[in-house]
């Protein structure tokens, strides 16, 4: 590997909320750990995947649930960077943790190192009405949008809508307080709409999106370290093939593929803004008009980062820890056709999709090479303990989502 990272400072996992199957948190651990760099991560438990990687020195055990007072989290991270006693490197992968740091960047600065940014813009990134604003303001193509703020707009909109529709959580941390919907979910009907709607309060933290048909559209990926002054320090690109739930959820099968005109695109934006650190961009190419339309902007490390890796083996999370330490990061080309699967729900994916039968033309017909998310030679025990963990609690989670999606997806009963 023609580079060395700084073992002499460490990384920690942060993450707030339960989901204990993160194979993001696992990934980041081995790409580092492999390279000496000591990690650390935040844990529900002793007994995620996580903390049994071989490559933990160790786990800090913290079950949140992302809806505490900031100054509590803040103090819970100053606490664990006082018991690892050397500046370490943050790797947010979730939304509010991004937000967290970004908010707080004065109060953490003295035990860790994170890229600095403008406090404001993690939250206007993860709100999914901030996000269309400065695409807007950017003139980035995104779907239309409502951000409806009582039932009785919903209604309203309802009555004009072209279904099917999405539905997302509209912000950070109120996801974790009081979530609308458990993902992304497409909604077939105005009867399936109204339904949903009736559970969502009087203050709906809801987003209502165009509905960009699958048959015209194709889902890819950006993955991005930048520097606000330099520019990026790594930008892939990618087409997902699979998600679970089905077109709408996390990724379960992806390749590299090369898209120039996608990574200008990207990098404009990001530019623009000014962010720095980690990204993770979901866009959808609309065949109809010929556009990649962003969906979400992840202000933080995506789960399947190392889905992309550059010939000199730089991934998005060595670039930062590179960077932070001051080390330069090597240039060179992404590997395209390298596939990525996540194994716990790739499956469940596979039969969905089949049934739909949709199709990525992008996606090479055979891959340069295959990474799994949990099971690795040199780390066994993470996909072990995924196992143990994923039979009864992931299956019924997996079950939610389909439930949700089956349930904005009634159809108006007809008679003849």
């Amino acid at each position: 590997m023609p580079f060395e990272a700084d073992r002499d400072v460490p990384g920690l996992i942060v993450k707030f909320g339960g989901y204990p199957l993160h194979h993001g948190g696992v990934g980041a651990i081995r790409s580092l750990g492999r390279l000496g760099v000591p990690m650390y991560a935040i844990t529900e438990d002793p007994y995620t995947p996580a903390a049994s990687s071989r490559y933990l020195k160790r786990a800090f055990v913290w079950p949140t649930t992302g809806a505490e007072e900031p100054a509590h989290l803040v103090e819970g991270l100053l606490r664990i960077g006082r018991r690892i006693g050397r500046p370490t490197v943050l790797i947010p992968t979730d939304e509010e943790a991004a937000v967290l740091i970004a908010e707080h960047q004065d109060d953490l600065a003295g035990p860790f190192l994170f890229p600095r940014v403008d406090p404001a813009l993690p939250r206007r990134l993860a709100s999914k009405q901030g996000l269309h604003e400065l695409c807007v303001e950017h003139g980035i193509a995104s779907p239309e949008a409502a951000f409806p703020q009582s039932y009785e707009e919903i209604a309203a909109f309802a009555d004009k809508a072209r279904f099917p529709v999405v539905a997302k959580n509209r912000e950070a941390f109120v996801r974790r307080k009081q979530p609308a919907v458990n993902g992304t979910t497409r909604i077939a009907t105005r009867e399936g709409l109204l339904s949903l709607a009736r559970d969502w309060g009087e203050q709906p933290g809801v987003i209502l999106q165009e509905y960009l048909p699958r048959e015209e559209a194709e889902d890819w990926i950006v993955h991005a370290c930048f520097d606000a002054d330099s520019g990026p320090l790594a930008l892939f690109t990618g087409v997902k093939v699979r998600s679970w739930p089905p077109h709408a959820g996390m990724t379960a099968n992806a390749y590299v593929v090369d898209n120039p005109e996608l990574a200008d695109l990207a990098a404009r934006f990001i530019k623009q803004i000014g962010f720095s650190g980690i990204v993770d961009l979901d866009l959808r190419f609309d065949r109809r008009d010929g556009q990649y339309k962003l969906l979400d902007f992840n202000p933080r490390m995506g789960a399947q980062f190392r889905l992309f890796e550059s010939e000199s083996g730089v991934d998005v999370v060595r670039a930062m820890h590179l960077n932070l330490t001051g080390r330069p990061v090597p240039e060179g080309e992404q590997r395209a056709g390298h596939r990525y699967i996540v194994e716990n729900i790739d499956l469940p994916a596979l039969l969905a999709y089949r049934r739909s039968g949709y199709t990525t033309p992008h996606a090479p017909a055979r891959a340069s090479g295959t990474e799994l998310a949990w099971l690795a030679g040199d780390d066994p025990m993470p996909f072990l303990t995924m196992l143990a963990r994923f039979v009864r609690p992931g299956a019924k989670h997996l079950y939610e989502l389909w439930r949700t999606n089956r349930r904005g997806s009634s159809t108006t009963p007809t008679t003849k």
